[in-house]
């Protein structure tokens, strides 16, 4: 392995680390994007051996020229990736034309990049998943919901996170649903009870694990974006035994190759006639990506690890350590700004200084469902987990008089 590309190295902010554990482990570290190169930070100019600008991102021509130009003056290009949701077909249109073999090409991504064709998968590892109906008619749609009762769930078939979803309670609430200018094809599902929880790592080009770690999301993202509520998610030092074993089958059933991967399942909190008993799992879907965010920093805060030159390691066929313990549990905490709160920035660096990992604002494509002011922070027990986050979340309340006798 010697030629690696790496797409859009300026979002999110910190993964200019990806190219940058390449080029320290003796590859050619070659970046596009559509930022000037003055623009760029100098972790990133540091990180690559050569910046190509393009206008835009989304035009296919002029990233295949960059391509095009980095192989000319290269050769033949080993690996290329952007480990973001939005560009996973563009990266695999782009490995067929140039024929590198590194990774998914255009025929693989729709198994797991449309929510419909996912269910299959979950099926063949033997994971139970929620019912669904593509949208059609309102007619269709009432049907489905005889079958499986109100609310239901609908989202983009192929979208990315919690965006454009939402919770349809009613009749009236269907028939607004049919009569919305949707611009892709929808998927409705039955609605569960519970709460996600993830498994998430890299799996090699043999198709073995050799990253594993999960993460609880206590509120469903969707609730996060549709009610604008805050955010907290974290890693677990122990990867519960069933999501586990779960986890692991999916990722097998997929026969997913060199990447990060992201899968999500609901922990059900009540029964769920003909799916499930409260406690167990159900398939809900995957992204095969790094999770959302600055999540990949937090594997690293919550491991002791450097996740990007594991992930380097891998590219290049390297062997990797197992992962023998999991020192800390890290929580992300999201707040937003229509909220006012008890504790600013200086109180809480002053209480937790030391804890404290990461903080910042989020940047506004991903506040809808992360926040827009954001700490991150690691623990040894999840009772300081849920002192902190009662800490951050605490609302300001005005003074009160006391009453004269």
């Amino acid at each position: 392995m010697k030629n690696f590309v790496f797409i859009s190295p300026t979002f999110p902010a910190t993964y200019y680390q990806f190219p940058r554990a390449w080029k320290e482990l003796g590859g050619t570290s070659l970046c596009i994007g559509e930022d000037s190169y003055e623009s760029l930070s100098q972790e990133l100019k540091d990180a690559m051996d050569e910046y190509y600008q393009v206008y835009s991102l989304q035009n296919y021509d002029e990233v295949y020229r960059a391509v095009a130009w980095f192989a000319h003056k290269h050769g033949k290009i080993d690996w290329l990736e952007s480990n973001n949701e939005f560009w996973l077909e563009q990266d695999a249109a782009l490995r067929t034309d140039f024929n590198i073999t590194t990774g998914d090409h255009s025929e693989d991504v729709e198994r797991f990049k449309y929510k419909s064709n996912m269910k299959a998968y979950y099926e063949k590892a033997g994971v139970p998943t929620a019912r669904y109906h593509l949208t059609t008619t309102l007619e269709e749609g009432k049907k489905f919901i005889e079958e499986v009762g109100y609310p239901v769930i609908v989202k983009p078939d192929n979208g990315v996170g919690a965006n454009a979803t939402w919770k349809i309670s009613n009749e009236s609430e269907l028939k607004d649903f049919y009569q919305q200018d949707l611009p892709t094809q929808y998927i409705m599902e039955e609605y569960l009870t519970g709460y996600i929880e993830s498994y998430d790592g890299i799996v090699d080009l043999n198709n073995q694990i050799i990253f594993e770690t999960c993460h609880i999301f206590p509120e469903p993202i969707m609730d996060v974006v549709n009610e604008k509520d805050e955010l907290i998610y974290y890693s677990m030092r122990e990867i519960p035994k069933d999501l586990k074993e779960i986890g692991q089958r999916v990722i097998h059933a997929f026969e997913l190759k060199g990447r990060f991967f992201h899968t999500e399942y609901f922990r059900l909190t009540k029964d769920k006639e003909g799916l499930g008993k409260k406690g167990d799992l159900i398939g809900l879907e995957v992204n095969m990506r790094p999770p959302g965010g600055y999540t990949t920093d937090m594997m690293n805060y919550a491991n002791d690890i450097d996740i990007y030159h594991l992930y380097a390691l891998m590219c290049m066929q390297e062997p990797v350590k197992a992962l023998t313990q999991r020192p800390y549990y890290c929580v992300h905490t999201g707040r937003r700004d229509h909220h006012h709160y008890e504790y600013n920035v200086e109180d809480i660096n002053e209480k937790y200084g030391e804890a404290l990992c990461m903080q910042g604002r989020m940047p506004e494509i991903l506040s809808s469902a992360m926040g827009n002011e954001f700490f991150c922070a690691r623990f040894e027990t999840m009772k300081e987990v849920d002192a902190f986050t009662k800490y951050i979340f605490q609302k300001w309340k005005p003074k009160q008089k006391r009453k004269k006798k």
